[in-house]
């Protein structure tokens, strides 16, 4: 099997499974006590919602060119779209990984990975959900299996964790000038330059939701994907995955949008436009060579990259020093409570 086969929606799902073997195809009763691990699975769904919807419509939220009741509305319809027409492929992909059964581990993952993106969201900090999935995978792992843990791909998952930001950044300042001469050489007057940044963040952002919820759905509902109530059927769990997310974005996802694309950097119209850009490149990027990454992560990069074009100065080092505690202390954070609950329950 291949390190990290990531040529379908779930790439970042499918990376994590991977790296521990852990069962992505429980199969369980039908009974509503029975049920009850669905609820870390929906708790995961609104807790990955609240937090990246920031790496969406963030900046074009902070930039004041999109408001923030559009953004969310718009990325709640994406995701729940995103995540019923292409999610269904990555799920079944990430069922069939392992032999292992059982829903209660799975209970264990999400819901250490969804208390801990919760905190980090009510902290303002925009952090990878797929980075708590993995954390929690690998605790859970060491709690039950120590033996069971690939290190290697493990390895290979944290190299594309570095990768993101790093590549984003400097494809934004490649593009930044670029972009910005031949903006300049539309010759558009002010009123009509804003209309079309307006736009272009709108179908931006909006195809960046359906991304969202294409990619994520199997992180949220894969790992429950065989089992009751809806088996096999692939579009009932990424509704109920996709709605989780969605109910994430409309209801606390305001923090994280601001602190991705105002507290970290001041951002005009074409800035966002071009960190949203930027994300999207280094995510297909990566995608094409076979590297899972974070939207995340991404979108920090493109805006860091952004603030080094125009003046180190710009760049708010307080909140950026933030940022990346998030991004260490979330995986970290994750494996450690899957640890103590796996070692308890499971």
């Amino acid at each position: 099997m291949p390190l990290l086969p990531v040529s379908h929606p779930a790439g970042r799902g499918h990376a994590a499974s991977a790296v521990l073997g852990v069962s992505s195809a429980p199969t369980g009763g039908g009974s509503i006590l029975g049920m009850y691990p669905l609820l870390g699975g929906a708790f995961l769904g609104w807790a990955l919602g609240s937090n990246d919807a920031a790496n969406v419509f963030g900046t074009a939220v902070a930039s004041r060119m999109v408001r923030f009741a559009a953004a969310a509305i718009l990325a709640s319809v994406f995701v729940l779209i995103g995540a019923v027409v292409g999610g269904a492929g990555g799920m079944k992909t990430l069922s069939g990984l392992t032999a292992g059964e059982g829903l209660d581990p799975a209970f264990v993952v999400t819901l250490s990975a969804a208390a801990v993106v919760t905190i980090m969201t009510t902290l303002r900090l925009p952090v990878s959900t797929s980075q708590g999935v993995v954390g929690a995978i690998l605790g859970a792992g060491l709690a039950t299996d120590p033996a069971g843990v690939r290190w290697g791909v493990l390895g290979k998952v944290i190299a594309a964790w570095v990768s993101a930001p790093v590549g984003a950044a400097v494809i934004a300042m490649v593009f930044y000038p670029l972009a910005g001469r031949l903006l300049d050489g539309l010759r558009l007057s002010l009123v009509r330059r804003s209309q079309v940044l307006k736009l272009a963040l709108v179908v931006g952002g909006s195809y960046g939701a359906y991304a969202l919820g294409a990619n994520n759905v199997a992180n949220v509902v894969g790992v429950f994907y065989g089992s009751a109530p809806f088996g096999d059927s692939a579009r009932l769990w990424a509704l109920l995955g996709g709605g989780a997310i969605a109910l994430g974005i409309l209801t606390y996802s305001r923090r994280v949008m601001f602190t991705v694309g105002e507290s970290l950097v001041q951002l005009d119209a074409f800035s966002a436009l071009v960190a949203i850009l930027s994300q999207g490149t280094t995510v297909l990027i990566l995608a094409y060579v076979g590297v899972p990454v974070s939207t995340s992560t991404a979108i920090v990069g493109a805006v860091l990259g952004i603030g080094i074009v125009n003046g180190v100065k710009t760049i708010n080092l307080r909140t950026l020093l933030r940022v990346f505690s998030g991004w260490v202390s979330t995986p970290l954070l994750a494996g450690l409570a899957a640890y103590a609950l796996a070692a308890v329950f499971l």
